[in-house]
């Protein structure tokens, strides 16, 4: 793991929250990046409510895929206008200092429009992307190959089409916009581009041969002259050795555009999203992100040392973050990658240093990384249904836990206020927080380990857990002691518990916009009460929380909750805000949040970090796309509206709408992982008025869980579908909700519409 921090890589980029300061650095805002935002027409369907529909609304105007391979090294990426994203850094450097940009256009004239890019399917990342001039449309088709004799290859069809019936006269060109020098030659009938060093390396292998021009920061290759008809496009075949290859390795395959690109077809319809005897049915689009969730996070994974590892993304966060790693991990046992999620807890674990802490990404200031490893740790044996590694690490955890007491102790009366409280010390609270400050994000994310590990200590009667006990009861004691002091009233009538502390001097700015937002790495406090569940439903932070995230939704999400302070969206922070939501019996705000989350989405079915509201004034941007924390916060999401896990109840289904029954589509999860053993559910319909539910839970072991009181499901389903006949089984109404005991493994019921 490289020693950067995402603090480093915030300092680096330039960007701040108000005037926080990182380290010695002040951040300043990042310059706006110069777009077109092109705002496309949109249809919802008759009888659907808009609110309901997917329909990207909200995406991003500049946005990059990915379309390499699982586990590739070599992380091709397309932007938006169909241009190749090549040899970015990674961490620490700008998210768009990408040194080598290929993109295609017309000498003499200014750039194409964009008209639209897709997948061909969301499991198959051949990326499409149309372009036009007046006169001519533009085909890009991007694909990756990795045939054995030839190696890593990104290949591009370049296809010109005329507009009308009259031919269009063209002189295309390739542009490399890089600092690097180029030279090209022909070869056989080809031309080969080469980028000038000690050795010459092949750049590109283009299907005919044609001249270069060289300007400041910028290589244009133009291509021959020709006339586009509507019979005989004007195509070209461009490919771009991945590993160093040399012309002869890669000039064999030219000519054969299509049996290349029906190879890298045939590999992805051969992928499977889900691995074991884990399977997934949701209804559109929700099957379409999963897929391409999947898709993003395998991509974006990398074998390290023997591991695979679950990277967040595939250029300025390349690498591990544990608060990230939670969520991916969880997602991988969800799809069944129950080995690969192994290999990324070890991988975690593998950072322990010789006082107990974990610190990965984020830096040495992060101390909720140690508590999110031992939650990590729990967490993956419970979705195993296998203990054996905790019981081996749980010194390491008992070690983890010691070093945060150990923090706590050495700064209980040091002057700051977490020092007075008796809480975890100041530290880096991340998302909005910026630099060491008087924070509860540390603290919160310490409760949700200790209370986890203090669950299974006393199921396993473990040693030492005394000691985690007292810690724990000492600590939270202390947290809500603090809020006494440090609750805050919101003009909309409710209060509420910001993450950064009265004393922090930020709050004393008399220019309001440059204090703190109240909503700023809110994050943590929803992650505490879902799934930390360290927080009763009813308690006053809980109802606070939820208020204040109703207060600032914009776009159908939370806004200003992260870095970008002013006019900005993190939308996967929508999502596990959703997922709370969901938590807290607050099904229809959880879908709304959740499918806002969704339509901030690129039409690829991928995020970026944070990005400006359409309305804003500036259009920023932070973070890595695909950002992969959003892509398992997406699949998340989908497996918890369907299997819940409470503290001690499962509940089905709170999370589907009337979308998903209205597609009369089958829904259902088969072998899916939870605490109480693996689950498999249907949701069928037999015909527009009702519908059929199995359900079997299997592969458990009652020695080693916690005890499953019922299984809980609402009365009626998408303010339709009722509730009606249980076999197998004894059900129960409560108000609305149904109630079948824990102890019945195998039962079917049906719903049915008045």
């Amino acid at each position: 793991m490289e020693n950067n921090s995402r603090r480093e890589f915030l300092t680096k980029l330039g960007i701040t929250v108000g005037a926080i300061t990182v380290g010695k650095d002040i951040m300043h805002a990042l310059p706006s990046t110069e777009f077109t935002q092109v705002k496309e027409r949109r249809v919802t369907p008759r009888g659907t409510d808009h609110a309901e529909i997917v329909d990207f609304r909200y995406a991003p105007a500049k946005w990059q895929s990915t379309y390499c391979f699982p586990d590739d090294p070599y992380k091709s990426l397309v932007g938006r206008m169909g241009e190749l994203l090549y040899g970015h850094p990674g961490i620490g450097a700008d998210l768009d200092f990408f040194p080598y940009i290929v993109s295609i256009g017309l000498h003499g004239r200014d750039g194409g429009n964009y008209v639209v890019q897709k997948l061909e399917l969301p499991a198959i990342p051949i990326i499409t992307t149309q372009l036009e001039w007046d006169d001519v449309t533009l085909h890009l088709t991007s694909y990756a190959t990795n045939d054995k004799d030839e190696g890593r290859v990104d290949n591009l069809l370049i296809e010109f089409r005329p507009k009308g019936k009259q031919g269009a006269q063209l002189t295309p060109e390739i542009i490399i916009k890089s600092t690097k020098k180029f030279v090209s030659k022909k070869e056989d009938d080809y031309g080969v581009v080469e980028m000038e060093g000690d050795v010459r390396k092949v750049f590109m292998v283009i299907s005919v041969p044609g001249s270069e021009m060289a300007e400041e920061g910028m290589y244009r290759y133009q291509l021959p002259a020709g006339t586009a008809t509507a019979e005989k496009p004007l195509k070209f075949f461009a490919r771009f050795p991945q590993e160093s290859q040399k012309y002869d390795k890669v000039k064999d395959r030219i000519e054969k555009p299509d049996a290349l690109l029906l190879e890298a077809r045939t590999f992805w319809q051969a992928w499977k999203p889900t691995a074991g005897k884990v399977d997934w049915k949701l209804a559109s689009p929700h099957q379409e992100f999963l897929v391409a969730c999947t898709r993003n996070i395998l991509e974006a994974r990398e074998i390290k040392n023997g591991k695979k590892i679950f990277q967040v993304g595939p250029t300025v966060y390349r690498g591990l973050w544990v608060i990230d790693g939670v969520s991916l991990l969880e997602a991988a046992r969800y799809l069944g990658y129950d080995k690969e999620a192994q290999e990324g807890l070890e991988s975690i674990w593998d950072l322990q240093n010789e006082k107990g802490a974990i610190f990965a990404g984020a830096g040495d200031a992060h101390w909720k990384d140690t508590a999110a490893a031992v939650y990590a740790l729990i967490r993956q044996a419970e979705l195993s249904q296998n203990w054996d590694f905790f019981k081996e690490l749980y010194p390491d955890a008992f070690k983890g836990i010691m070093f945060l007491k150990d923090l706590r102790d050495k700064a209980y009366g040091n002057g700051t206020a977490n020092g007075k409280y008796a809480l975890l010390p100041q530290g880096f609270g991340d998302s909005g927080i910026g630099g060491i400050r008087s924070e509860y994000t540390n603290t919160l994310w310490a409760l949700i380990a200790l209370r986890a590990l203090l669950e299974v200590a006393d199921r396993f009667f473990l040693q030492k857990r005394t000691e985690i006990r007292d810690f724990y009861k000492d600590l939270r004691g202390a947290f809500f002691a603090s809020r006494r002091e440090e609750m805050r009233n919101h003009p909309k009538g409710f209060s509420y518990l910001p993450m950064l502390m009265k004393d922090d001097p930020q709050w004393q700015e008399k220019d309001e916009r440059k204090q703190p937002r109240p909503q700023a790495a809110q994050i943590y406090m929803s992650q505490a009460i879902y799934p930390g569940l360290v927080f009763l439903k009813d308690d006053a932070l809980v109802l606070g929380h939820i208020e204040l995230m109703k207060a600032v939704t914009k776009e159908d999400l939370p806004i200003e909750t992260g870095w970008l302070a002013n006019e900005a969206v993190w939308p996967y922070n929508g999502a596990i805000v959703a997922q709370m939501y969901l938590f807290a019996g607050l099904p229809d705000l959880a879908r709304k949040t959740f499918i806002g989350f969704l339509n901030h989405a690129s039409p690829l079915y991928a995020w970026r970090e944070e990005q400006s509201l359409l309305d804003a004034k500036t259009i920023q941007y932070i973070g890595d796309m695909p950002h992969n924390w959003a892509s398992a916060e997406c699949i998340r999401f989908l497996r918890h509206m369907m299997i819940l896990e409470d503290e001690k109840n499962l509940r089905l289904f709170d999370g589907v709408g009337v979308a998903d029954m209205n597609a009369m589509t089958p829904m259902g999860l088969t072998y899916s992982p939870t605490r109480w053993g693996r689950v498999t559910v249907t949701l069928d319909p037999v015909d527009k008025h009702n519908w059929h539910t199995k359900f079997i839970r299997e592969d458990f072991d009652p020695n080693t869980m916690s005890k499953l009181i019922y299984v809980e499901m609402p009365r009626k389903l998408a303010d339709t579908f009722y509730f009606d006949k249980i076999t197998g089984a004894q059900a129960y109404r409560n108000g609305d909700r149904v109630l079948i005991p824990g102890e019945a493994t195998t039962w079917e019921c049906t719903w049915r519409s008045m």
